[in-house]
């Protein structure tokens, strides 16, 4: 019995041994969802990453980091190749302000303070009620493949950080695609419009 409890400890250790770390320059996506909403279909989305040290040191020295989430949506045809419904992106700031010591994300007009880097990339990571299929946009009820990822974008580094980034992996964060089936896709029915009549003797 001895023996065999050793020969599971040791079998237990060489299979967590074997199991592939997560690696420091990888962005997880946790959850991915769908919503059906007056406006059109809103995203919500979780992200699990950590900064690498150099990502996290070029902007503590006043680099800001852009971050980019792109979503698709695609329908799966057996007759023809798969229809694309929507394609999205969003783009979000990473930036630190000397003299307010404060981090601050930015996409478009909205922009949003915060006291450390840990509270700002808390948000970063919680992507909520992104628009990223318009009303307007017919769906057919059939099933959906939608895919969502978020990467840092070292293209948008100042020169020298791209060319570093070219030779190693400390300026690179990114996740892969991560895909799910939507079922029976429809858009939310169109409100009601209630509109009150007086009646001909009421004045």
């Amino acid at each position: 019995m001895r023996r065999i409890g050793l020969l599971t400890t040791v079998a237990l250790l060489v299979a967590l041994l074997a199991a592939p770390a997560a690696r420091a320059d990888e962005i997880e996506v946790r959850a991915a969802s769908l919503r059906a909403t007056e406006e059109g279909l809103m995203l919500d989305a979780d992200f699990a990453f950590e900064l690498t040290p150099r990502l996290a040191d070029v902007v503590a020295n006043g680099v800001p980091l852009y971050f980019r989430i792109d979503f698709e949506l695609t329908r799966r045809r057996w007759y023809w190749f798969d229809e694309t419904t929507a394609v999205r992106r969003l783009q979000v700031r990473l930036s630190y302000h000397a003299l307010s010591r404060q981090y601050r994300l930015s996409t478009g007009l909205l922009q949003q303070n915060f006291a450390t880097l840990e509270e700002a990339l808390n948000v970063l990571k919680r992507v909520r009620n992104w628009l990223v299929v318009e009303r307007s946009v017919p769906l057919s009820g059939d099933d959906y493949e939608a895919a969502v990822r978020m990467r840092h974008d070292a293209s948008l580094l100042p020169k020298p950080f791209q060319i570093s980034a070219l030779t190693g992996r400390e300026l690179h964060l990114e996740s892969p695609w991560r895909r799910f089936t939507v079922r029976r896709l429809q858009q939310a029915p169109a409100p009601v419009e209630i509109r009150e009549f007086q009646g001909a003797g009421e004045r």
